[in-house]
């Protein structure tokens, strides 16, 4: 089951940028997880703090800044990448590439200022370095996208 809100966006992290830093091999501008508050064999939970500052921003749109569904599934993948890293040795060694990205709904704008949260299981065990997972995108205790992700993790060559 995907855990729900509320959330506690004030504790402490699991994870900070620091240590996203040495798993996935993102970087700015295109590293779009600030923290992991929670993760464990089942599920994880990450934090985007979208900003005025983001680059895109400028060209989506001036007048109405909103967050690509895009950048909004690209930040999804990135927890659950960190998800599938996470505690493998030698993470920075792997990558994580799409498959599948399936049943995807936006439900609600995403704009700065808000607190975007993730929240993603694994719907079936990895096998072959493919990951499956499903999540679900808050701001607040409202739902703003959802959707399915397939993944392949991949050792760097």
């Amino acid at each position: 089951m995907i855990k729900e809100p509320p959330f506690d966006i004030y504790a402490a992290p699991v994870l900070d940028i620091n240590d996203i830093k040495k798993i996935l091999p993102h970087r700015s501008p295109f590293l779009l997880v600030d923290k992991i508050l929670e993760i464990s064999d089942e599920h994880i939970i990450g934090m985007k703090n979208v900003t005025m500052n983001e680059p895109f921003f400028m060209g989506h749109f001036p007048d109405e800044p909103i967050m690509p569904g895009v950048l909004q599934i690209e930040a999804m993948a990135q927890v659950g990448g960190v998800f599938v890293l996470h505690g493998k040795e030698d993470a920075h060694k792997y990558s994580t590439y799409f498959l599948k990205i399936s049943d995807v709904r936006f439900r609600a704008k995403v704009v700065p200022g808000d607190v975007l949260i993730f929240s993603l299981r694994p719907t079936a065990p990895i096998k072959n370095g493919v990951c499956i997972m499903k999540g679900k995108a808050y701001v607040g205790d409202k739902l703003v996208m959802e959707g399915s992700l397939t993944a392949q993790v991949v050792k760097n060559k």
